[in-house]
């Protein structure tokens, strides 16, 4: 028996020196070669480096600053800031042009940012662009003297059991090197309004790490290293990546135009499952996205695609739920051609849409809809088939010490009724609202139904 793990293990170990970078050799104790990665390790940890930022956040605010008496009293007092410092990661993608990619949250909210590189170098570093959807961002550093970067390799070519390497700076320590396999690919649901597609690995990352880089046998990054799933806030095996494809597709985007033109199909959707066709009387087996509305001159109207058509695939990407087709088409740029594959009355047909873009009343427009509303920002939302809400305004996010926040709004509240009349998207919110001087909010906030007024 031991004679068979021995030879197993010589299997394996053989695998992995295939696999090592052109030109590597494995390390020498007297006449006798042993495997290792440190040829690969060396020759590309001078591309990943350690950020270090710095920055300001609004100070939790006391809950009776917003009482009407305490103001009469005491005057209404000052939203107070506090300091914050974060660390993580990053990889050095275009060396002659100083961009490094990271994740947006390792720099959010910071006001400095320094950039440590594997020589004990220490640069400035200025944002190019952020995107929180995919949690990508590029900095830009100035000197671009001894620079190495790393040759980006292709995720769609990943598969589950390679062998990869995870290398960051978690706890502050500069350059771990952990290795690992790909354990799954194509995760979701880390994130309620983000876009995921996610590389699962066990290559331990822990905080730190978040920026850092997921690579192959072949000196190739096939990752960046975003989020892990512990319930201590350490390793427990289960770490994800965002893949390399997406990162430069964002990348790219925000190197030219400094932010992520996000392309939009213009669809209410939900999940169209097992349960769903038995409602509807229908016996296929059959996933996909169910269409509950059609924007007017939207992508999806100029195509023809209609209420109650189920998508079931975008392009040779096959749709299993709403998220599915959200991801899939956010993660395409406005003015992408998509072949959008559905089942209409019991008949599959194939329609091409061209993609709009995302535009101010689908994105940033809260001030726009009452000032009251200023600084959050909204998403039409298209429900989680577990109940209710079955439909209605997201709100994606809060921007600190603005009216929205300073009026009790917050992110992930899910709108659902103005002034007791049912919303079902963010045109109709913005058609309610208008001239109005009092607005009363039904929301969802996690398990619990309230009301929101708002002047």
């Amino acid at each position: 028996m031991k004679t068979v793990f021995k030879s197993l293990a010589l299997t394996l170990i053989a695998g992995l020196l295939m696999h090592t970078a052109s030109g590597a050799l494995p390390a020498m104790i007297g006449d006798q070669s042993l495997p290792s990665l440190a040829p690969l390790v060396s020759t590309a940890s001078p591309a990943v480096v350690s950020i270090a930022t710095r920055g300001t956040v609004e100070a939790p605010r006391n809950p009776l600053a917003d009482d009407p008496f305490f103001q009469r009293f005491f005057g209404a007092p000052q939203q107070r800031q506090r300091q914050v410092r974060s660390a993580g990661s990053g990889v050095i993608i275009d060396a002659s042009n100083g961009y490094i990619l990271t994740n947006h949250h390792v720099i959010e909210n910071a006001n400095e940012i320094e950039i440590l590189f594997a020589d004990k170098r220490s640069l400035k570093a200025m944002v190019v662009g952020s995107d929180p959807g995919t949690d990508i961002a590029v900095l830009q550093v100035e000197d671009t003297d001894k620079l190495v970067q790393m040759p980006l390799g292709n995720s769609e070519q990943v598969e589950v059991g390679d062998f990869v390497v995870a290398i960051g700076n978690p706890f502050g320590l500069s350059h771990t090197v952990t290795s690992g396999i790909v354990s799954a690919l194509g995760r979701t649901g880390l994130s309620q309004d983000g876009y995921e597609d996610f590389i699962q690995t066990d290559a331990s990352i822990n905080p730190g790490n978040s920026g850092g880089a997921l690579i192959n046998l072949g000196g190739e990054l096939i990752g960046i290293n975003s989020a892990i799933f512990s319930g201590s806030g350490g390793n427990i095996g289960i770490g994800f990546a965002i893949p390399v494809n997406i990162a430069k597709s964002i990348m790219a985007q925000l190197i030219e135009h400094g932010e992520v033109q996000r392309g939009l199909l213009g669809v209410s959707i939900s999940d169209f499952n097992a349960e769903t066709a038995a409602a509807l009387g229908i016996e296929d087996d059959v996933e996909g996205a169910l269409v509950q509305e059609v924007v007017s001159d939207s992508a999806a109207e100029s195509a023809g695609i209609e209420v109650s058509d189920i998508i079931i695939a975008v392009d040779d990407a096959k749709v299993t739920s709403a998220s599915d087709l959200r991801t899939t088409v956010g993660l395409r740029r406005s003015g992408d051609s998509v072949r959008i594959t559905l089942l209409r009355d019991g008949k599959k047909r194939t329609l091409n849409a061209t993609l709009t873009q995302l535009d101010s009343a689908q994105q940033l427009a809260a001030a726009e809809i009452h000032p009251a509303l200023a600084g959050a920002e909204f998403e039409n939302y298209a429900g989680d088939n577990q109940g209710f809400p079955d439909t209605g305004v997201l709100v994606s996010s809060v921007a600190p010490g603005s009216p929205a926040a300073q009026r009790g709004l917050r992110s992930n509240d899910i709108i659902t009724t103005l002034n007791r009349r049912r919303v079902h998207n963010i045109r109709e919110l913005s058609e309610l609202a208008t001239d109005q001087n009092l607005l009363i909010l039904g929301l969802r906030r996690g398990q619990r139904n309230l009301l929101l007024q708002i002047r």
